[in-house]
């Protein structure tokens, strides 16, 4: 029997003698079902995905889809029904640029996926892609870089999730990393592993509108709930990069070696952070200007997620072979569990309330948290 049966069962039991005057701050009764907190919840393997996959990462749409990201190894993009596992498309990542303006480059060009994101509204997905394959293309990227290395620029996609097929594309810079889209569905961020910058594409129009210099290795982004500020992280330093979407003013946070990935609490005040080099997770309040908590989570803390509610993190530690859950309030690690080989990528999926994580060896595991 799970604890939210358990509570459902005393919850209706009580209710029938005395009546529940006060909701207690973990539970909250509406008619006999409970709101359980993130942070009082245990993760449990229920299902591991495997196919013809090796993904990069994993990204829950908010509304019943999640996508895994199969980078250079595999060549698609998959998508899953969030509650039954089952898989909805494989979209591979061949595209004729031609088609999309780009009539410089002839033929059918393959990409390689690392990371997606979804619109707000539900209509697309995102995908950066590290490198493209095909006539004209000759320097592939690396992982140790710069901008003066020359290695050829690449493309993000766009996925129309009406028919799970590639309808645009954009000519970013060199080794695309993260991509965000803004939740009023203004901008798209990319940051750039190789070019060192952020690229800022308008929605509207469909181009770059301007791009900021990072520094050495960015990757993670977030966005702020009302869409006027972005967080970028810096992994090839110390720091986060706060960028006004209002007038791209920027600001720096020192925050610890090798920043990864963040992400920001539900009312955009406190800012999560992974450390890689020292496997910690790290805490920042946005009002305060200082650090509030940091905890070792395992070896290289990499992708990392946050419960709806805000009360847990969930974070994967990639030579660690696991995934840890830390309660928010006071950065303790609450859960590890051993996941897979090289687990990379996670994400929190609502409507089930089940953290994905990506194995780069070619599976997906899910998480129940009950």
């Amino acid at each position: 029997m799970t604890n939210r049966l358990r509570l459902a069962i005393l919850i209706t039991a009580i209710s029938a003698v005395v009546p529940l005057a006060v909701a207690d701050e973990t539970v909250v009764a509406t008619n006999t079902t409970p709101l359980i907190k993130s942070e009082s919840t245990k993760m449990t393997l229920v299902q591991t995905i495997n196919g013809q996959i090796t993904p990069k990462s994993v990204r829950a749409s908010g509304n019943g889809i999640v996508s895994a990201h199969n980078m250079m190894y595999r060549h698609s993009i998959t998508f899953y029904d969030a509650k039954t596992y089952a898989l909805l498309a494989t979209v591979p990542d061949s595209v004729e640029l031609a088609k999309f303006g780009f009539t410089q480059y002839s033929g059918s060009y393959k990409g390689a996926p690392v990371e997606g994101a979804f619109s707000p509204d539900g209509k697309y997905l995102y995908v950066s892609n590290y490198a493209m394959y095909g006539k004209g293309f000759n320097h592939e990227g690396h992982d140790t870089c710069s901008p003066a290395s020359g290695f050829d620029r690449s493309f993000l996609y766009r996925i129309d999730l009406a028919s799970y097929a590639i309808d645009a594309v954009y000519q970013v810079g060199v080794v695309p990393k993260v991509v965000e889209v803004t939740p009023d569905n203004k901008y798209i961020l990319v940051s750039h592993w190789c070019s060192y910058d952020l690229r800022i594409i308008s929605v509207e129009t469909q181009k770059v509108v301007k791009t900021l210099k990072i520094g050495a290795y960015p990757r993670g982004i977030t966005v702020s709930p009302d869409g006027q500020t972005a967080y970028v992280a810096q992994m090839g330093g110390t720091t986060i990069h706060q960028i006004s979407l209002k007038d791209f003013s920027e600001r720096i946070i020192q925050i610890g070696l090798n920043p990864r990935a963040i992400v920001l609490s539900p009312d955009g005040k406190i800012l999560y952070v992974t450390l890689n080099s020292s496997g910690k997770v790290t805490a920042y309040d946005l009002v305060k200007h200082k650090k509030i908590g940091t905890v070792t989570t395992g070896k290289a803390a990499r992708s990392l997620a946050i419960s709806t509610d805000g009360t847990a993190l969930f974070v994967v530690n990639f030579e660690s072979d696991t995934m840890s859950k830390v309660r928010t309030s006071d950065m303790k690690v609450l859960q590890t569990v051993k996941a897979c080989n090289q687990p990379i990528g996670v994400t929190y999926e609502p409507t089930t309330d089940r953290t994905w994580v990506a194995c780069y060896l070619g599976q997906i595991k899910v998480y129940e948290n009950s």
